[in-house]
């Protein structure tokens, strides 16, 4: 017999399943959500409002029960790493003042659409149809309750301004401390990333929260009550788009000086996901981890992103806050003044930090309306809305903590502009070796793989 006849034939391999992207999932989740949503609300199924619903609690209950000890580990192991980084306290400055400029120019579109547009006129809607909120914010509740009463509150009830607060001191704590702090460090640094890997389970789960979170509000509120709020929805839409698509490219290209579109290549894992999960701090991993890959040195980026997700909300308490003072204040005929705007713009720079990444913007909505005497009724008026708003919201912001870091980074010529140039939208996984910021570990050339688009 000829060896060529012995020779065996080889095994057929079974077709495999080809991946679906990361992207398509989500689009998918966002179509079924709204068709079972539809569904449930045509034709009275209970049963499946419930399942939406329960769906949609349960994934965003999964991505806040990470929130506190992700935000405390964060910024704790963030502060510390300042120590690894050249002129620490020129970089910490130029970050809070280049957040305190996107905000004001985000603010100023959002006032100006406003003015424009008169997103209260013509809805049918009235002062009776508004509720006013049991929790309300004040200038005096965000000022004195940025220092806790005792440790274990802020954690129970997810106060994270409190946290964040905790979290500097021990921060800075542990640095003057030196050496003797460091078993403490070295503690603090594990449980972040044990913290963000089982975060990055809860992230796979996004498609299956989508579903649930789009289908509940379309159920629950149905497209008459969405086209009461058509111009106000298309305001939000539209100045989260100028500001992610317009400012922030120009600032890319004339302060930065890079290539906007390679931001985007390399930021849009993390500004898909935000759209999705409307929690800056649920995707400050994945924030984190774009921003690295767009060249931004880690030791800086693990202090950048975790100060930005808890305070730069151009979305939320910028854009979002100019409009809705505006169409809260035509739908109980109030009149604004120049000096009301001003108020507004200082609202936006300096009380960001109360929406505190989470989802929503209800506490910074309450801040400005009580700055400004609106009634705070108003607010009921936007809440049935707000899911729909979030997500576009969400995604500005996150946008913003990843562009700031790039800006200052350019600006201090730290930036790696080779690895800028070749930043891709490839997926990014929690196996990636850059799991958790500040670890100090050098990317070992692997490839990137999670929740991205092709």
């Amino acid at each position: 017999m000829s060896a060529s006849a012995s020779t065996e034939a080889p095994a057929k391999r079974s077709p495999r399943l080809p991946k679906v992207p990361f992207w398509a999932q989500i689009v998918a989740g966002l179509v079924l959500g709204v068709v079972l949503g539809w569904v449930t609300r045509t034709y009275d199924v209970q049963w499946l409002h419930t399942t939406l619903d329960q769906i949609g609690h349960i994934f965003v209950q999964l991505l806040k029960l990470a929130v506190a000890p992700l935000v405390f580990f964060a910024i704790l192991v963030s502060i510390t790493n300042l120590r690894k980084v050249n002129n620490a306290a020129r970089l910490a400055t130029r970050t809070l003042l280049w957040f305190m400029i996107t905000s004001l120019i985000a603010v100023a579109i959002g006032l100006t659409i406003g003015l424009l547009t008169n997103p209260g006129a013509g809805t049918g809607l009235t002062p009776k149809d508004g509720e006013k909120p049991e929790n309300a914010g004040s200038w005096l509740d965000f000022l004195t309750g940025i220092i806790p009463t005792d440790v274990v509150t802020p954690f129970t009830e997810l106060n994270v301004l409190q946290i964040v607060f905790m979290a500097a001191v021990a921060g800075i704590a542990a640095l003057k401390l030196g050496d003797k702090a460091q078993p403490i460090l070295t503690l603090s640094q594990s449980v972040l990333e044990l913290l963000q890997k089982a975060l990055w389970w809860v992230i796979r789960l996004a498609p299956l929260g989508t579903v649930g979170l789009i289908g509940y509000a379309i159920a629950d509120y149905g497209w008459d009550l969405i086209g009461k709020y058509a111009t106000f929805t298309a305001d939000v839409y539209i100045g989260c788009a100028l500001v992610l698509f317009g400012v922030y490219p120009l600032l890319l290209a004339t302060v930065a000086k890079v290539n906007p579109v390679q931001f985007f290549k390399g930021a849009w894992p993390a500004i898909q996901l935000a759209f999705v999960s409307r929690s800056s701090v649920g995707t400050m991993p994945v924030t984190a981890k774009v921003t690295e890959r767009l060249g931004v040195p880690k030791e800086y980026t693990s202090f950048a992103v975790p100060f930005g997700a808890t305070t730069k909300m151009d979305g939320c308490a910028a854009i979002y806050p100019a409009l809705a003072a505006i169409f809260i204040a035509q739908i109980f005929d109030v009149q604004l003044g120049i000096g009301d705007y001003l108020l507004i713009a200082f609202v936006s720079v300096i009380g960001s930090a109360a929406t505190a990444g989470l989802t929503g913007a209800t506490v910074m909505l309450t801040l400005t309306l009580s700055t400004l005497g609106l009634p705070l009724e108003g607010v009921g008026l936007l809440m049935a809305i707000d899911p729909i708003l979030d997500m576009m919201r969400t995604a500005t912001n996150v946008a913003g903590q990843a562009l700031v870091p790039v800006v200052v980074a350019a600006r201090e010529k730290i930036l790696d502009l080779d690895a800028y140039n070749t930043a891709s939208s490839s997926p990014i996984d929690g196996d990636d070796d850059a799991t958790a910021p500040g670890d100090g570990a050098r990317e070992d050339g692997r490839k990137a793989a999670v929740p991205a688009t092709a």
